[in-house]
């Protein structure tokens, strides 16, 4: 089997998971397209380096790191550097227990008002967020991608959680 011929068998069907990734990273259909496109194409010229047979993450990790320069390029106002002190999180963890944003969600049935307060969160809590509960990866392929600890990603769900859960009260607020 040829190279591009595996690269499409093994990438390929990830197309839509990267896309994904880099809509609610970039906030915008086109800026994804392009930002997609570019990954992979580094993608594919780095397919030989890949190790092991685990595209998704592989892929992802790409699609993140694109999606981080582009940022820093094209807004790099959207590119704030995160405070992951574990102080707090384990309050916010427990907190967040009974109010998670998935619970808001079924609550208040209206997807578009939870997918308008998480373009509002800063990107490093937006894509840990969208990577588990919109991509569904584990804790570990979402620190592999990232390139940061479980412990931090586990910090950034529970931060990035509490801050929709907070966002999409605001916004119910405002709408009644």
């Amino acid at each position: 089997m040829s190279q591009v011929a595996r690269f499409e068998s093994m990438v390929m069907p990830h197309l839509d998971a990267a896309y994904n990734l880099a809509r609610w990273l970039t906030r915008n259909d086109h800026d994804a397209e392009d930002v997609v496109q570019e990954a992979f194409m580094r993608a594919l010229r780095y397919f030989d380096a890949m190790k092991g047979s685990e595209a998704r993450p592989w892929l992802l990790r790409i699609v993140r790191n694109t999606c981080f320069t582009w940022l820093e390029k094209n807004r790099p106002a959207d590119v704030v550097p995160l405070d992951d002190s574990e102080e707090g999180s384990a309050q916010m963890a427990a907190a967040a227990d009974y109010d998670t944003p998935e619970v808001i969600l079924l609550q208040s049935a209206n997807r578009k008002l939870v997918n308008q307060a998480l373009e509002e969160l800063p990107v490093g809590f937006r894509e840990v967020l969208v990577m588990r509960e919109l991509e569904d990866l584990s804790y570990k392929e979402i620190a592999h991608i990232a390139g940061v600890p479980i412990g931090t990603v586990m910090s950034r769900l529970a931060r990035g959680r509490e801050m929709l859960r907070k966002l999409v009260e605001r916004r119910m607020r405002k709408a009644s």
